[in-house]
């Protein structure tokens, strides 16, 4: 049984995910996908790269995902779907490029500046 790995990346969040033929069984850190991503916008986004080629029960999946919050996490685990889906064959590599899930999504938190509040917002002006 040939197994395929990939890395994810998407905010401060790293998966690492194993693919390999099976009966459909979708882990992520040692839990049932339904029981770590409860919310269905964030399931969807996860399992689209396998919907994309329609093999969602074709695949087992163990994912290991950590940092960041649940958002970038789903998006970690999709860009590593993705990526060891490509490793396949070239038909799944160019579904998933035209379908635009090779492609990092690089935006990251920006850092808070010193005499500010935040990243881009100011302490109130005062002019007297």
């Amino acid at each position: 049984m040939e197994v395929y790995r990939a890395t994810g990346r998407r905010k401060a969040s790293v998966a690492r995910v194993r693919l390999m033929l099976g009966t459909g069984k979708f882990s992520v850190n040692k839990r049932e996908l339904m029981n770590y991503i409860k919310r269905m916008s964030l399931k969807v986004s996860v399992e689209k790269p396998l919907a994309l080629i329609d093999m969602i029960d074709k695949f087992d999946i163990i994912v290991t995902v950590n940092g960041g919050g649940l958002s970038g996490q789903a998006g970690a685990i999709q860009l590593g779907i993705a990526r060891a889906l490509a490793q396949i064959n070239d038909e799944y590599h160019l579904k998933m490029r035209q379908g635009g899930l090779l492609t990092r999504d690089s935006r990251i938190v920006e850092r808070k500046k010193y005499g500010q509040k935040g990243a881009r917002k100011r302490f109130q002006f005062s002019k007297r």
